[in-house]
């Protein structure tokens, strides 16, 4: 079942590419695989997965130490606290969700080693959903474009729930102009995931988190 969701959704990915009039060689997709065993993503590595989403750092620690044998990326998605900077830049390949000051900086110093993230844009008006403000992405991007052990590679958005995705990631390839007006080379964009990966794709999403469409149900939190 695994094989066959994972088929399903790469189709889906290349479809939609299609129809974007964009080559899928551009499109990297990330397997969400929070709460499941690391023996599912060995079984994901063996079907050619590379790119693994985690966004709790006590599990995302334990699984990257687990899978040390494999050549794979782990993408750290999670909402981060700042005095866990340095524990998560340890293990993780890239960050997904810098949105602030204080973690530009926490992240700046814990390391001299180059970091790879995107900056995480909030599309709605509830803070605790994690990410900038749209007006105080610049501001933002010329902190972590000062930051020697940070490289940009983009923006990062969660489209809200219950809403036609598509307006919302206009705004976040929209953003995405404005990032790569401080930083050329940060033209990445982190959107789309498993009901509204088609519609991220159509606005030039280059990395996709998906998980429930590809390892099914996640089993509960532990």
């Amino acid at each position: 079942m695994l094989a066959q969701r994972l088929t399903v959704v790469r189709e889906g990915i290349a479809a939609a590419c299609v129809s974007a009039g964009r080559d899928s060689s551009e499109v990297t997709l990330i397997v969400v695989t929070k709460f499941h065993p690391v023996s599912v993503m060995r079984e994901l590595f063996e079907l050619g997965v590379r790119d693994f989403g985690e966004n709790r750092h006590q599990e995302a620690e334990a699984k990257a130490a687990e899978l040390g044998d494999l050549d794979l990326n782990l993408h750290f998605i999670g909402q981060l606290q700042s005095n866990k900077a340095a524990a998560v830049r340890r293990y993780a390949d890239v960050i997904h969700s810098v949105d602030r000051a204080a973690l530009v900086t926490a992240l700046g110093k814990a390391s001299d080693d180059v970091l790879e993230c995107f900056l995480q844009l909030n599309l709605t008006d509830d803070p605790s959903r994690g990410g900038v403000a749209p007006g105080d992405l610049v501001a933002l991007a010329e902190l972590a474009a000062a930051t020697p052990s940070l490289r940009v590679l983009g923006v990062m958005a969660v489209a809200p729930l219950a809403t036609d995705p598509r307006p919302a990631f206009v705004r976040v390839r929209e953003a995405s102009e404005v990032l790569q007006g401080v930083i050329p080379a940060a033209t990445f964009i982190s959107a789309g995931m498993s009901y509204d990966y088609v519609e991220a794709i159509a606005e030039g999403a280059t990395h996709l988190r998906i998980g429930t469409a590809i390892t099914g149900e996640r089993p509960p939190a532990s």
